[in-house]
């Protein structure tokens, strides 16, 4: 009989193998058993808590002018809860200094909503679904971390007042929001922007625009193509002059452009027939004019030191210059004479007494002969 050789070492091998693999099974087996006990659980947990969310939003919805509205101030809330989307029949959102950081994507979804307010909260980003309320009128987002502006904001075709001021970081728009056909109020004080957007020059009912402490060094010369446009803030911005152009803004009636780097006013802006209010207070102009004294003192608390009537005054001091210069000055008699020199002498020279200012510009300035011997 013939014997066979069996390796006690392979034997123990192969069954601590085998041992091994029934243990592991035997614990995968009691943690699938775990999973499935805590799984309803869980689900329940998760019911409860929509419950509970759902039972704090209605809390905060009221009836305000006939508009179903979603109130939440100073609370909470980094991130809607899905059970927003109990309440789809919400018109209006007021969500303010919650800390919201993102726009659930379920807002497309709020087919009856004409107002979404999340200014003063840390919202990133507009979500593409956006675009899906039609008719939605009023949408504000200021004083929140956008950087960027998604095109499908343009399909918002019943969108009337677009708020997107103090982001910071905002410095352009997509060319699709020129499709806001009824967009008549635009706020984008307090950005990054250093031109004023295509997109927003081709918006057809735009009548009120704030661009004010943004980086803007000139107006395009197409600023005209905004026919519409009454009213328009610029102040605090970096602008050195303003286009001929401008004057054919016909419909302007107010312009603000405080605390900028205008060193002249545009003789065309005379033109200017329907322009009410006018700011140009803090800028370094060339000329220095003079407002003639008012008739009481009452009349004086309410003038306006760098409005309409300096802005007239202005260019009426830059015609008579141009019109002296036409007269005194024939080209090729010029001597140079410094600017200091004329400022303390120029009242002795009658033509100049006419003009009535003073230069402050620091180039030199050049006159004929016989005027250089009268201010001698």
């Amino acid at each position: 009989m013939t014997g066979v050789a069996v390796c006690a070492g392979s034997v123990c091998t192969v069954k601590a193998l085998w041992e091994g693999r029934i243990q592991k099974l035997k614990e995968d087996r009691e943690k699938e058993k775990e999973r499935w006990k805590r799984k309803p659980l869980r689900g329940i947990t998760m019911v409860w808590q929509d419950r509970i969310n759902l039972a704090r939003l209605k809390e905060k919805v009221i009836t305000e002018e006939g508009r179903i509205v979603l109130r939440i101030e100073k609370e909470g809330w980094k991130s809607l809860p899905d059970a927003l989307q109990e309440i789809i029949y919400l018109q209006e959102w007021q969500i303010h200094r919650t800390g919201l950081e993102t726009i659930p994507r379920f807002v497309g979804k709020f087919d009856n909503l004409l107002v979404l307010d999340l200014s003063r909260n840390s919202v990133k980003e507009i979500p593409k679904e956006i675009g899906q309320l039609t008719k939605l009128r009023e949408l504000y987002v200021s004083y929140n971390r956008l950087r960027e502006v998604p095109a499908e904001l343009g399909g918002c075709e019943n969108l009337e007042k677009l708020d997107l001021a103090v982001n910071r970081d905002l410095c352009d728009l997509p060319e699709q929001l020129s499709h806001l056909q009824r967009l008549y109020h635009l706020d984008l004080s307090m950005n990054c922007f250093t031109t004023i957007p295509s997109a927003v020059l081709n918006m057809p009912a735009l009548e009120w625009l704030d661009m004010g402490s943004n980086k803007l060094q000139e107006l395009p010369d197409d600023v005209t193509r905004m026919e519409n446009l009454h009213t328009i803030w610029l102040q605090r911005n970096e602008i050195t002059h303003l286009p001929e152009a401008i004057s054919k803004m016909t419909n302007l009636s107010t312009l603000v452009l405080t605390s900028n780097k205008l060193q002249q006013i545009p003789v065309c802006m005379e033109e200017m027939i329907n322009l009410r209010f006018v700011n140009l207070r803090d800028n370094p102009f060339q000329l220095q004019v003079t407002l003639p004294q008012c008739v009481n003192s009452e009349e004086e608390e309410d003038r306006e030191l760098f409005g309409i009537e300096f802005m007239q005054a202005y260019i009426q001091e830059l015609k008579n210059i141009s019109t002296f210069k036409l007269q005194h000055f024939p080209e090729g008699s010029y001597e140079c004479l410094d600017t200091n020199i004329l400022q303390a002498k120029l009242k002795l020279v009658p033509q100049f007494c006419q003009l009535q200012l003073r230069l402050k510009c620091p180039t030199e300035i050049k006159l004929p002969s016989v005027a250089k011997q009268m201010l001698d």
